[in-house]
C-alpha cells in the first residue's frame, strides 16, 4: 500500500470491497500508461488467486492457449479449452478447491482484447459470472481495460446479462500536481514546484510518462531527451495513443487536433461544423469517450450561454500538436530554443489556465471556500466585438463571485495601468450582460503571486500562487 500514491478515493473503494460481505464485480479504465494495472497489482497483491492479461491482436486459439497456461501454474487442468466457456469453468474448478474462506481476487488485464472476433468471450464471461462468480461471496473479480470504447458500450453500458453488474466503477484519472510532485520525490528526481509545473505543462500527469524522468536532469534536458530527440520515448507515444485505446479512432484525433487550434474551445455545434461528423450517434459517441478517457473536458457555461464548450485538457497531447510533431531531430532544435518563440509564450498562458481549472478543488481549498456552496464555468460575452471571456468564475451562495485571471510567469506578475483597464472593462461588462447582483472578487492565480504595486491594491481582492495548486485535500 505505501507504494501507491495519491487514488485516495479509488483506494477508499477498493478497501470498502475488500471488507463486503457480498460478491464484488469491479470495472476499472482509464487511458494507456494511466497505472490501471499497477493500482490493482499492489492493492490486491496478498488476495490474488489469479491473474491473467489479453494480447493485443492475437487470435482466439492463442488466447486460450495463453489462459491454459496461467491457469495451469495454480492448477492441473486435463486439457487445452477449446471454447472461453470451457476456460472459465476450468477456472471455477480451481476455485472450489480453494478452501480458504478469505477474499479471493480474480485480475482479468486488458480485458477488451480477450473479447476477439467469434470468440464468444464476452458471453462467456457473463455465464461465469452470473452461474458461479455471483453466487460466491468471497470472490472480488476485476476486469480491466484502456480501450474506452468496448469498457463503455460493453461493460459500464451493458444492456445484456452484465447490465447493472458491475458493483464499482473506476475511471482513473492523470495525476494531479501534488501526485505528481510525490512520484517525482519517490524517484529521487529533485524539482521546484515551478518545474515541476513546466514538466507537467508539457509530459501531463500521466504517471508513466512521469516515470521517465531520470534524477539529475533539468526540465529543458528531460523534455529535449523525451519528446525532441529522434528516439524519444513521447515522440512516438502520440501515433499508438488513440488507435490502441478506440475503433474508428481516426474521428477521435480529428477532434483532437480541432480542439488543440483553439484558446476557447468549442460548442457541440461549431465542432460539428469543422469536422463534418454526422450529428447525433458518431459525434456523440465520440465526444463521450474522449471525455471518459480524460482527454477533453465539457465545461458547462456560466447561466446566460447555452451551449457547453468542450476543450482539450490533456496537456501532453496539446503540447504533441503544438510542438514535437513540427519539430526536426535531425536538427539541434532543443525545448530551450522553443521557448524563445511567441508561440511557446501562448501555449503556456493557455495551458496554465487548463491546469488551474483541473484544479478547481485546490483553488477553493486556498480561498478557504471549499465549505460554501458554489458552481464554477466558463463565460464568453455575447458582444463579439469585445472578445471577452472569463475562462474560471466561481458563483458561490454567500453572494460573491470569483472572477479568477490566471497568469503564467518565471516571476511575480506585475499588474499595469493597462492590464487594469482591461480587467474593470471585463467586469462592467460582465455585471452588465449577466445582470448579476452579487459581489464580484478579482482573483488571480500565478505561478509566483503579484508584485504588490498600486494597480493590484485597486483592483485584486484575492490572489493565489502555484503553491495552491499542490494542497492537499
Amino acid at each position: 500500500m505505501k507504494s501507491i500514491i495519491g487514488r485516495i478515493s479509488e483506494v477508499n473503494k477498493l478497501e470498502y470491497v475488500l471488507k463486503s460481505n457480498k460478491p464484488e464485480l469491479i470495472a476499472i479504465h482509464g487511458r494507456r500508461r494511466i497505472g490501471k494495472t499497477f493500482l490493482i497489482r499492489n492493492f490486491f497483491k496478498k488476495q490474488f488467486v489469479f491473474e491473467f492479461s489479453g494480447t493485443y491482436q492475437t487470435s482466439l486459439k492463442q488466447q486460450l492457449k495463453n489462459f491454459h497456461l496461467m491457469l495451469s501454474k495454480k492448477h492441473k487442468t486435463s486439457e487445452l479449452p477449446t471454447d472461453w466457456f470451457e476456460a472459465f469453468y476450468q477456472l471455477s474448478d480451481y476455485l472450489n478447491n480453494l478452501k480458504s474462506k478469505e477474499k479471493k481476487v480474480i485480475f482479468l488485464d486488458e480485458f477488451p482484447w480477450l473479447d476477439t472476433r467469434k470468440s464468444n468471450f464476452l458471453a462467456a464471461f457473463d455465464h461465469f459470472w452470473n452461474s458461479y462468480a455471483s453466487t460466491r461471496s468471497d470472490l472480488i473479480v476485476v476486469i480491466c481495460g484502456s480501450a474506452a470504447s468496448y469498457m463503455i458500450k460493453n461493460i459500464i453500458q451493458n444492456k445484456g446479462g452484465l447490465h447493472n453488474r458491475i458493483t464499482e466503477q473506476i475511471r482513473l484519472a492523470p495525476f494531479n500536481l501534488l501526485e505528481t510532485e510525490q512520484l517525482l520525490k519517490k524517484n529521487k528526481v529533485k524539482l521546484t514546484r515551478y518545474d515541476i509545473l513546466q514538466l507537467y505543462m508539457a509530459i501531463g500527469g500521466v504517471p508513466h510518462y512521469i516515470e521517465k524522468v531520470i534524477p539529475g536532469e533539468s526540465v529543458a534536458q528531460a523534455i529535449d531527451r523525451l519528446c525532441f530527440e529522434k528516439n524519444g520515448f513521447l515522440r512516438t507515444e502520440f501515433s499508438a495513443i488513440f488507435s490502441s485505446l478506440f475503433d474508428q479512432y481516426e474521428n477521435h484525433e480529428h477532434i483532437i487536433r480541432v480542439l488543440a487550434s483553439v484558446r476557447k474551445g468549442f460548442t457541440r455545434s461549431e465542432l460539428l461544423a469543422k469536422i463534418k461528423l454526422k450529428s447525433g450517434g458518431t459525434l456523440s459517441k465520440t465526444l463521450s469517450e474522449l471525455e471518459a478517457s480524460g482527454f477533453i473536458e465539457k465545461y458547462l457555461p456560466y447561466k446566460g450561454n447555452k451551449d457547453a464548450l468542450f476543450r482539450l485538457t490533456d496537456e501532453y497531447s496539446l503540447f504533441y500538436i503544438k510542438f514535437i510533431e513540427k519539430s526536426n531531430p535531425t536538427t539541434s532544435e532543443n525545448w530551450l530554443k522553443i521557448r524563445t518563440n511567441n508561440a511557446y509564450k501562448v501555449w503556456t498562458g493557455f495551458t496554465f489556465e487548463t491546469i488551474c481549472i483541473k484544479h478547481i478543488e485546490q483553488i477553493k481549498e486556498g480561498l478557504k471556500i471549499r465549505g460554501i456552496y458554489s458552481a464554477n464555468g466558463s463565460w464568453v460575452s455575447k458582444q463579439k466585438e469585445t472578445n471577452t471571456q472569463i475562462d474560471l468564475l466561481i458563483d458561490r451562495d454567500d453572494q460573491v463571485i470569483n472572477l479568477c485571471e490566471m497568469k503564467f510567469s518565471n516571476q511575480g506578475f506585475t499588474i499595469d495601468k493597462k492590464t487594469t483597464e482591461n480587467m474593470i472593462e471585463k467586469i462592467n461588462i460582465f455585471k452588465t450582460e449577466t445582470k448579476t447582483n452579487k459581489s464580484i472578487f478579482l482573483t488571480f492565480i500565478t505561478t509566483f503571486g503579484l508584485k504588490k504595486n498600486s494597480y493590484s491594491n485597486q483592483i485584486v481582492q484575492n490572489e493565489l500562487s502555484m503553491d495552491a495548486l499542490f494542497t492537499s485535500l
